[in-house]
């Protein structure tokens, strides 16, 4: 499985250069930009020291949803307090989620929002989990860079395990799945249920392969069961 880490709109090139330092480090190496240029500026390489190649090769996006154009699954960093959807994943919880989705996901992302105001609901809404470090104090904070390494260092040992090939079908599962349950809530009228739809849609992150295939052949005998739409006036 291939790993990416996503910073959106960081502003302080030091706090990029310790994101690229922590993912040297624990052993990443593909990093991409959204809409900021602070990791070309000279003080994001002094801070890097020694992960010059971690800047030189990062990807430049002006959208979220344009860097995850290549990506299967989602984890976006958030505060409880602050995100829309329940779900919530401590570092030590990703854990055995990606060790399980690694046997059939391609390509996974995290992603960090901006230093001041984090991700927005439309950004965290492109999410298939959502995760945070739970700390103590009144007005938890870490910085940008030391949430990094907090993420790498937890996930560390998955980049050190060769993974098996995934099959194209299988990579495409959990997408596929997400468009069949779309169009189902469409056919049955419940497109309007806001609720169930998020709800839906980030449940479906925490689904094992296995269990991602036996929703398609239910959905299947569903959708054969319900009569088409009729579209006419």
């Amino acid at each position: 499985m291939r790993f990416l880490i996503i910073l959106v709109a960081p502003a302080r090139a030091e706090n990029v250069g310790a994101a690229a330092r922590a993912m040297k480090t624990m052993g990443f190496a593909q990093l991409r930009i959204v809409d900021s240029e602070a990791d070309r500026q000279p003080e994001a390489r002094w801070v890097a020291h020694g992960s010059g190649e971690v800047l030189e090769n990062a990807q430049h996006f002006p959208t979220l949803a344009q860097a995850l154009y290549d990506v299967d699954f989602t984890i976006a960093t958030t505060a409880r307090s602050r995100a829309k959807f329940h779900y919530y994943a401590t570092p030590q919880q990703l854990v055995p989620l990606l060790e399980e989705k690694r046997q059939w996901v391609g390509t996974a992302a995290l992603v960090f929002g901006r230093e001041d105001s984090g991700l927005t609901n439309e950004e965290l809404e492109l999410a298939d989990v959502l995760t945070g470090v739970p700390m103590v104090a009144d007005y938890p904070s870490l910085n940008l860079g030391q949430a990094v390494m907090v993420y790498c260092y937890q996930l560390s040992a998955l980049m050190q395990q060769a993974s098996a090939e995934s099959d194209a079908v299988d990579v495409q599962q959990l997408n596929a799945l997400r468009s069949r349950i779309t169009a189902l809530l469409e056919r049955v009228d419940a497109s309007d249920d806001q609720k169930l739809a998020d709800w839906l849609q980030q449940r479906l992150g925490l689904l094992a392969q296995r269990d991602t295939a036996m929703l398609h052949r239910l959905l299947h005998d569903i959708e054969k069961k319900l009569p088409e739409k009729n579209t006419d006036n």
